[in-house]
């Protein structure tokens, strides 16, 4: 009986519970229906709002396409292989070199009284440089030609005697032991004028060493001793230095590896030099190879060489420091790009070429010389492609790119027909993506 009461009384809290929460559901419905009629225009703002909003995500997701399409352009900048004659060279730091070098200095003791140029000057062979006090050699002269006249009088006497001496002897009226010592003291007197002639000479010749010549066409440098000073015999300063510059010497040395192809290279005739200067975008100084040195530099594994250059525009200097070019051969109708268009690959090296899509193709290349920031292409590209010379680092196979600018070439119309060439294939490109 107590259970059924209990159960009995469950029904009735469950209820009751169930009861509370249908009223209180109809409670808050309620006001909301009564409500409808007020926001009648609820559903058509809510439907304007709703296409806006669906517009709004078809144009972001337009742009997030088109900003997708765009992630995969990427920007760089081309270049097109020309087919040109291409010298091959070796290049190396070279230092100009005076082609003759002289420092005069006295051969006698004396006072410089006088130095007849400037500091500076141009001279030529046989001009007058210095005068050293000649006095004291002038005295020394006329003692020698006195002592000449003497010893040549006393000859003249001896002789006489010899001739008398020889009528008495061949009448025998001296001994031939007289005519003998008679004879002898003429020889030794003549051998004594010969002595004397000789110390004239010598005198003659040490008075010339006071009036000093240039030896040869240069230019003086900086006068060392000035005037006034005395000046001794192989002094180890000399009065002034002379360097021939025109025609001058640019001395420079190569690796001995080249050794081979440069003797090869010689006995078809002399090779060219050119000297050119960093900080100098000038023409560059044209001379011929001159001298091979005898033997390799063991120390550095190098063989001296020297070139003769004219020098007429006195660009080259002694003391500068010049980059040489030896022009060993010419290679005709060689396909060149820019050196930085060249990469290196998990094949070696290669190169993107830009198809007419403006989509890239990597191809692997054999590269020949590089000179002046270009590259010979031995094997693998064809004059008239177009390469990519920088943005590569971003790039694979088939990926689209975007030309940003032309390459340049050293001559207009190259220049301008690799513009051209790029701009037609930017276009068709363009034409695909629009279509």
């Amino acid at each position: 009986m107590k259970r059924s009461l209990w159960v009995v009384a469950f029904i009735i809290v469950i209820g009751g519970f169930v009861g509370f929460q249908q009223y209180q559901s109809w409670s808050h419905n309620k006001p909301q229906n009564n409500s409808n009629a007020t926001a009648e225009e609820g559903p058509q703002q809510r439907g304007a709002q709703g296409t806006s909003g669906a517009q709004g995500q078809g144009r972001s997701g337009t742009a997030g396409a088109g900003a997708g399409r765009a992630r995969e352009t990427v920007p760089v900048s081309v270049a097109t292989a020309v087919q040109k004659s291409v010298p091959l060279q070796l290049r190396a730091v070279g230092n100009v070199e005076p082609y003759t070098t002289v420092s005069v200095k006295s051969q006698v003791t004396g006072v410089l009284n006088q130095a007849h140029f400037k500091e500076g000057q141009d001279v030529k062979k046989g001009q007058l440089l210095f005068t050293i006090d000649p006095r004291p050699l002038e005295a020394a002269l006329k003692q020698a030609e006195a002592n000449l006249a003497r010893d040549a009088a006393q000859l003249k006497n001896l002789r006489e005697q010899v001739k008398r001496y020889a009528e008495l002897f061949d009448k025998d009226y001296v001994s031939k032991e007289q005519y003998d010592q008679i004879k002898t003291n003429a020889d030794a007197a003549e051998a004594i004028v010969d002595a004397d002639k000789a110390a004239v000479e010598n005198a003659k010749v040490q008075l010339s060493y006071c009036y000093i010549y240039s030896p040869v066409n240069g230019q003086v440098g900086s006068l060392l001793v000035n005037e006034g000073n005395l000046v001794r015999v192989n002094d180890g300063t000399p009065l002034v230095v002379i360097n021939q510059i025109t025609p001058i010497n640019v001395s420079f040395s190569v690796p001995e590896q080249h050794l081979t192809d440069l003797r090869r290279h010689m006995a078809g005739g002399r090779l060219q030099v050119q000297a050119r200067f960093q900080a100098d975008e000038g023409k560059a100084e044209q001379g011929m190879l001159a001298f091979v040195d005898n033997a390799v530099d063991r120390s550095t594994g190098t063989i001296k060489l020297k070139a003769e250059f004219i020098n007429k525009d006195r660009r080259l200097w002694p003391g500068q420091f010049v980059n040489v070019a030896l022009t060993l051969s010419t290679q005709a109708d060689a396909v060149v790009i820019p050196s930085e268009a060249i990469q290196v690959g998990p094949d070696g090296q290669q190169l993107f070429i830009v198809k007419e899509d403006c989509r890239v193709e990597v191809r692997p290349v054999t590269v020949g010389p590089t000179q002046e920031g270009e590259s010979i292409i031995a094997k693998g590209l064809a004059a008239g492609e177009i390469v990519v010379r920088e943005g590569q680092f971003l790039l694979g196979p088939g990926s689209r790119v975007d030309i940003r600018e032309a390459a340049k070439d050293g001559d207009g119309k190259s220049g301008q027909g690799r513009k051209e060439r790029a701009g037609k294939t930017k276009a068709k490109a363009e034409e695909r993506g629009a279509s």
